[in-house]
């Protein structure tokens, strides 16, 4: 009704998961490469958890899309299936017509036919979408199915997507063996409060529209709140934003028009409202407004998190550095706030995100350490060429090499000496150049004994100058996998780590 109003081509916010606007912001994008990653390389089971409307089914979908060659899916969309019915159900997906046929005929077939595809180099994985409402039954047949390997490779993969209630099926007695199985846990944390307006333009951008931003900063504000930050409830309230600004021949998107898609939607609290919780850690963009009320507990947790957002349009460089984003649990109102995405072309390379189960909430904002403009242009000149050059250094010879130069040489020292295949555990990365930030965590890591394991190298977040902060270097992604159980706990409190592949120097 509203589409040559506003010059769209398609509906720019239906619910139904369609992959062009699959958003990469919000971590999206990088549980997918992840997802992709642990699919195609490794063992295990792998659960991913969000709720109602976060975004599962489009990131299974984008997931079918993606998979290499050499994986061939069996998607299960509706797993509330008995034994028997899941099984041939696996069955018609690998295209075997075994209708009618004894469940231990079944069994053999599938078995049999696993390994043929194991011998032509093929990987046979399982997605099951709202793997909550698998019964008891059935998910224990989906693990005696797990077992079923040749030597020492599996012959099926699974992978279960739900509910958090999957998480709380899993926790009962006899689903142990299954659980332990699990070693890749993903969470779709809701869209964050300033992300919500980058993810409106960007679906209204994707369905062709290419005018100016018509959700103020009002009512894209409130569209957030109301909607928890779930992206189907987003898109319910959008589509009736529009329609109410259609009604009113205005292009503009006001508070009005979201408070009447709110008076005409039905929106539940969430049950349960695990997103709210103050076990999960979750991470902030923009603003550190929130940060500043909560400063006296960020310093004794000692450290920052850094994600970038998804920019709607390319920023224009300010004078002076933009606030690193900052890592924060339970900010000051009640809206959550989600991990964002990063999306460079750096030459590390995301491996895998680990389960963190029951992780404290944390509010983390580092002081920022005073330092010459001078020094922050040194800096910004070592996000360019990775250490300041000799000539820079020689034109500001009365400043005093910092912290952050030293880590930044130590990483290219280190990695350009570590043997291919080497891993690193990072802490966090961030898409603004603040010296002064990292420095603070520097410092505060310096004091606790753990500087030397501190490397911090220059990156490009979508063409922003920015940091990637690392711990430890390691021979290998498994060795590195083990060091994160490792890592000191107000490093487990305050991030949220990931493995990262070291495949060459990141100055080359």
């Amino acid at each position: 009704m509203y589409l040559e109003h506003f010059g769209l081509n398609e509906p720019p916010f239906k619910i139904t998961p369609v992959t062009d606007f699959f958003f990469p912001g919000a971590n999206r994008a990088e549980i997918l490469d992840a997802l992709l990653y642990a699919i195609s390389e490794s063992e295990g089971v792998i659960k991913v958890t969000g709720e109602v409307g976060s975004g599962k089914t489009m990131l299974c979908r984008m997931l079918l899309e993606r998979f290499p060659e050499k994986v061939e899916a069996v998607y299960l969309a509706n797993p509330s299936l008995s034994r028997e019915e899941m099984l041939y159900a696996i069955a018609d997906g690998l295209n075997l017509n075994l209708e009618g046929q004894r469940v231990n005929i079944i069994l053999q077939t599938l078995q049999n036919h696993l390994e043929l595809k194991l011998a032509q180099g093929k990987r046979i994985v399982i997605l099951v979408d709202e793997a909550h409402a698998m019964p008891l039954e059935t998910m224990e047949e989906l693990r005696l199915l797990y077992n079923l390997q040749v030597g020492n490779h599996k012959l099926l993969h699974i992978v279960l997507v739900g509910q958090p209630e999957l998480n709380e099926k899993l926790s009962q007695p006899n689903m142990r063996q299954l659980k332990d199985r699990i070693i890749h846990h993903f969470s779709m944390l809701p869209l964050s409060q300033n992300i919500i307006e980058s993810y409106l333009l960007f679906r209204m951008r994707t369905a062709g529209y290419r005018g100016p931003t018509p959700f103020s900063v009002a009512a894209a504000t409130l569209i957030g709140k109301a909607s928890q930050g779930l992206m189907r409830r987003v898109n319910i309230l959008a589509d009736k934003s529009l329609l109410a600004a259609f009604v009113e021949n205005t292009h503009n998107i006001e508070v009005r028009h979201v408070q009447a898609a709110i008076r005409d939607t039905e929106l539940g609290e969430l049950t349960p409202a695990w997103w709210k919780s103050k076990k999960i850690a979750i991470i902030a963009s923009g603003t550190v407004l929130a940060a500043i009320l909560i400063a006296g507990i960020a310093w004794n947790l000692g450290g920052m998190h850094a994600q970038q957002t998804y920019p709607s349009t390319p920023a224009p460089r300010a004078a002076t550095p933009a606030p690193a984003q900052t890592m924060l649990g339970n900010a000051a109102d009640n809206n959550s706030l989600a991990p964002q995405n990063v999306n460079d072309n750096h030459e590390v390379k995301l491996l895998m995100t680990p389960a963190l189960h029951n992780t404290p909430g944390s509010s983390t904002s580092p002081n920022a350490a005073i330092t010459t403009a001078p020094a922050t242009t040194q800096i910004i000149q070592a996000a360019d060429n990775v250490t300041p050059s000799a000539s820079a250094v020689s034109a500001h010879p009365v400043i005093q090499e910092t912290l952050l130069d030293q880590r930044l040489a130590a990483a290219k020292s280190r990695f350009a000496q570590s043997p291919a295949g080497s891993a690193s555990i990072q802490l966090y990365y961030t898409d603004h150049v603040k010296p002064s930030r990292i420095e603070a965590f520097l410092k505060r890591a310096d004091s606790q004994g753990t500087l030397n394991e501190i490397y911090v190298v220059p990156i490009k977040i979508n063409g922003r100058k920015g940091f990637r902060v690392l711990y430890g270097i390691y021979t290998s992604s498994e060795k590195a996998r083990s060091g994160m159980r490792h890592l000191p706990q107000r490093f487990l409190d305050a991030f949220a780590p990931t493995i990262y592949l070291i495949e060459k120097s990141p100055t080359s």
